[in-house]
This record gives C-alpha cells, structure tokens and sequence, in this order.
C-alpha cells in the first residue's frame, strides 16, 4: 500500500502572498486617499487665511473703538459702523425669529407625520418647494418680498428686510430639522409610544430633546448665512445714514454698506469697507466653529 502523497506548499504560499498584496494596495490607496483630503484642507484654509489677511491688512486703520460707537460717515469725515452693526444685528435676529420656528415646526412635519398616506402628498409638496427655496438666489428672495411687502408698504423697511432673512433662513432649518429627527432611533419613539405618551408629547420630550444639538446647529449655520445677505436687503430695507430702531422705516445694514463703501471713489470709506468686511468675516467664521463645536460636543456625550 503506497503512502498518500502530502499536499503542496506552493498554493499557500502564492495566497499568502496575495494577501500581502492586496493589503500593501490597500494601504497605498488609504495614503493616496488621506493626502488628497489633507491637501484640500490645507487648499480651503489658505484661501480662508488670505481673504482674512486681506481685509485686515486694508482695514486695519477703521478697527479701532469708533467703529463700533460712531455712525457712517459724510465722504471725507472719519466714523465707525455702529448704526450698520445695530441694524444687521436687529433684522437677523427678526429674520431667525421669524423663519426658524416655522422651519423646525414644517421639518417636525416632514420628519414625523407625513409618512401617513392623507400626508405623504402634501410632505412631497413641502419638500419640493422647500428644496427650491433652499437653492433659490437671494436676489429673487429680495425681489419677491420687494412685490410682497415694499410695494404695497410704499417704502423701505427693516421689517421688509427681516422678512426677506426670514425666507433664507427657512429652508436650511427645515432640511435640518427633517434630517436631525430622522437620526433619532425608531426604539425611542416606540418605546414612548408604549406607555401611552401622546405622539405630540413624545416629539416635544423626547425628540426634540435628542435632536436639539442639530437643530440648533442648523439654526446658527442659516444665522452665519444670512450675516452677509447684501442683495435681499438691497430691495427691502435699503440703507440709513443715521441710528433708527424703527422697524418700520429704512435701517442701515453692514453688507449694504460694505458694498455702498466700497463703490464709492472716497479712501475713508473704502478703509471702513474693509474693517467692516473683516468683522464681518470673523462673525461668520465664529459662529461656523461655535455651530461645530455643538455638534462635536454632543457627539462625545452621545458615545
């Protein structure tokens, strides 16, 4: 009786070494891959770093505490931005009032009750409206709220402006909201439910309460997004040389007076152009990192 012959080493060798192989490609591609990102992050921060460099080198001179006390100035006159500062502040803050509880209200919608059959019709409605808003040019924004509202008003108005804020800040909070209640697991609603929670009272308690860290992140990045609006408010609350709290008449804004500033041929106000463009900036740029570290924070409690 023969001896059965033993099984060859070449085929486990040759599979070994594949594997060796596909790990060495796989490792370079991961490289490749975490090279490319990096590059383009260093790319986004070098443009990110010379536009801030920029404006302050220009407005460097106006960034002192008059601009932030004094009014627009006459050409020639030395003066700060304070009326501008005041009023962007007051139709933002108007425009978020406005917009942001009907975007989470409409984003609790989609996200919770049209998925019935009598609401699914009107959820794809709202969606498909609201996607047009969201990529709609602000500039059409402006100038449906000039027909709306400035027409028939007659004149300018802080309120026509606010209101115009108001339509950009609503898409992003409703997409956001939409997105947000969607992440929180079906088993905390289920389990809710269980006990006899009302469905209103499970959203409020429960949802809401898992999904504020991302609505309030959609809520400061539409507040970033509207700082520096010029065009809607070009057709809507215009601009004012002087301090006003009025709602009701034309305010000043910074965006309208960075653009008015720098058109104009007078080197004093091009230099506030600047300086205003540099707050500006870093305001947006602020409440971005402010909008992350929400987000970041939550994830951490989360896991």
């Amino acid at each position: 009786m023969s001896a059965t012959p033993k099984p060859p080493v070449a085929p486990a060798r040759t599979a070994s070494g594949s594997r060796n192989s596909l790990y060495m490609q796989r490792r370079i591609k991961n490289v490749a891959a975490q090279l490319l990102a990096i590059l383009a992050t260093l790319f986004g921060l070098f443009w990110l770093g010379w536009i801030m460099w920029t404006t302050l080198s220009k407005g460097i001179s106006s960034l002192n505490l008059a601009l932030f006390t004094q009014m627009t100035p006459p050409p020639g006159d030395s003066g700060g931005m304070a009326n501008a500062f005041m009023g962007s502040v007051i139709m933002s803050l108007l425009g978020v009032v406005i917009g942001a509880p009907i975007g989470v209200l409409a984003g609790t919608f989609l996200a919770e009750y049209s998925r019935s059959t009598w609401a699914s019709r009107l959820g794809e409605t709202v969606r498909f409206v609201n996607d047009i808003l969201l990529s709609a040019p602000s500039i059409v924004l402006g100038l449906f709220v000039y027909t709306l509202v400035v027409a028939r008003m007659g004149h300018f108005s802080a309120l026509a402006g606010a209101i115009a804020l108001a339509f950009i800040v609503l898409p992003v909070v409703v997409r956001t909201t939409d997105e947000m209640l969607r992440l929180v697991p079906a088993q905390m609603r289920e389990a809710a439910l269980s006990l006899g929670v009302p469905q209103w009272k499970v959203t409020v308690q429960v949802l809401y309460r898992s999904a504020s860290a991302g609505i309030v992140t959609g809520i400061l990045l539409a507040l970033a997004r509207i700082s520096g609006e010029t065009a809607p408010l070009l057709f809507t609350a215009l601009n004012n040389q002087y301090w006003t709290t009025d709602l009701m008449s034309p305010m000043a804004n910074v965006p309208v007076v960075i653009f008015q500033f720098a058109m104009s041929p007078f080197e004093n106000w091009h230099t506030l152009a600047w300086a205003g463009a540099f707050i500006l900036t870093m305001f947006v740029l602020a409440i971005s990192l402010t909008a992350r570290a929400i987000l970041l924070r939550n994830k951490i409690s989360h896991d």
